[in-house]
């Protein structure tokens, strides 16, 4: 990941609500979540709801499909590794293991285990 592509992934995830609604589609998996389920959870109405999916779309965290009249909403988790991998690349002299650093994907997150995989890490 070059450093201007982490610098606006980093910008859209520096505000509060896309915050949140980076981290809701994440816990969600691969599956995702229609964005007025989106709206719905995290209490936030339509018009700045869909101010934000756009910014995390632009910093490409967030991906769409549409099914019939629905959009549905995932992370992308290829953009989140990268990003995790750029922000950790030199840790403990470029030892990733040493430092208990666990990147997290589809596979991770469908089998409930990536939050725990995060949280349990070993910090340099």
């Amino acid at each position: 990941m070059e450093k201007l592509v982490a610098i606006t992934a980093l910008a859209a995830l520096a505000q509060e609500s896309r915050l949140d609604i980076f981290r809701l589609l994440v816990q969600a998996g691969p599956e995702g979540i229609p964005a007025g389920q989106i709206g719905e959870r995290l209490g936030l109405p339509a018009a700045t709801l869909s101010f934000h999916l756009n910014q995390l779309r632009q910093a490409k965290l967030v991906q769409y499909r549409r099914e019939s009249r629905s959009l549905i909403y995932s992370a992308t988790y290829a953009t989140m590794n990268a990003l995790m991998s750029y922000l950790s690349e030199n840790c403990c002299q470029g030892n990733t293991a040493a430092c208990g650093i666990d990147i997290c994907g589809p596979n991770t997150v469908s089998q409930g285990n990536c939050h725990e995989t995060l949280t349990s890490a070993h910090r340099c």
